[in-house]
């Protein structure tokens, strides 16, 4: 059975997974106002990826006796003064989330709760992989300054990404 300090802190951060998406999903949108669609993918991509990890935090609530309960989501924002900004803004964003994670972390070690350390740490992993990941891109961006031949290479290259869902959750996407 989780605790309910536990659970109340997965249910928030299921909302915060679920802004996250809709925040990528904003991205995605103006990059495809800005003609930049392998950037637009890569943020849809990443929106997924987020919806992903709240159908993960909510099996692992409900697996263990609790219940889900959703919240409001906050607008995400829509505008970005460039390429470069936006993806600042993701790098950002996915630090805030690290420090999410890892207060998640903190109560489960508090509460003794072995069971959500476990699960816990495969979150902490993929986060060390979305600051690395948006942290390239941004890096990237800053080497090419403004080289548009380099921006539209990597707009290709971003184009180029797949979706592969987690195993115990594929049927939900």
């Amino acid at each position: 059975m989780i605790k309910k300090s536990v659970q109340d802190a997965i249910n928030k951060q299921i909302n915060a997974e679920i802004y996250s998406s809709y925040m990528y999903y904003s991205m995605a949108f103006w990059f495809e106002s800005q003609n930049l669609a392998g950037f637009a993918h890569w943020m849809r991509i990443q929106a997924l990826e987020e919806l992903m990890h709240a159908q993960k935090f909510a099996g692992f609530v409900t697996e263990r006796g609790g219940r889900v309960l959703m919240a409001a989501v906050d607008k995400p924002p829509t505008e970005w003064k460039s390429p470069l900004h936006c993806v600042e803004e993701v790098y950002k964003h996915e630090c805030k989330v690290t420090a999410l994670i890892n207060g998640l972390m903190d109560l489960a070690l508090k509460e003794k709760d072995h069971a959500s350390v476990s699960f816990f740490n495969w979150f902490i992993d993929e986060q060390v992989e979305e600051e690395a990941g948006a942290d390239a891109i941004v890096q990237k961006l800053k080497l090419m300054k403004d080289h548009n031949g380099g921006l539209f290479m990597l707009d290709r290259e971003l184009d180029a990404r797949t979706f592969t869902p987690l195993p115990e959750i594929a049927g939900a996407f």
